[in-house]
């Protein structure tokens, strides 16, 4: 993976004032070139659903009796498939925390 760190630096400053509302003091204009989070959370999940798909199929295949498809490949796909699931899992119970951090904190 190849990062443009000091373009990423020179970001910083100004995602933190538009999130303080700030952006228009500046004068400058901020563009948001990286998906939004509802957009990549989208993705993940559609990625861990295609995986539980390929790894159906693959589990049908095997079980009639397909020669193209072995046994090592199935379980592989099934362990994909559940570390996949699982760590969604986990992203889900630590937005519930925060959500419920969030709505403890007085205002």
């Amino acid at each position: 993976m190849n990062l443009n760190t000091s373009a990423l630096f020179n970001d910083l400053p100004l995602q933190g004032l538009q999130s303080k509302g700030l952006s228009e003091v500046t004068g400058q204009s901020v563009s948001s070139s990286a998906p939004d989070f509802s957009q990549m959370l989208k993705q993940a999940i559609d990625n861990v659903n295609g995986l539980q798909k390929e790894t159906g199929e693959l589990r049908n295949r095997f079980e009639m009796g397909d020669e193209q498809v072995s046994l090592g490949e199935v379980m592989i796909a099934a362990n994909k498939s559940s570390l996949a699931f699982e760590a969604t899992v986990q992203v889900r119970n630590k937005m519930v925390e925060a959500y419920k951090e969030v709505m403890s904190m007085p205002v």
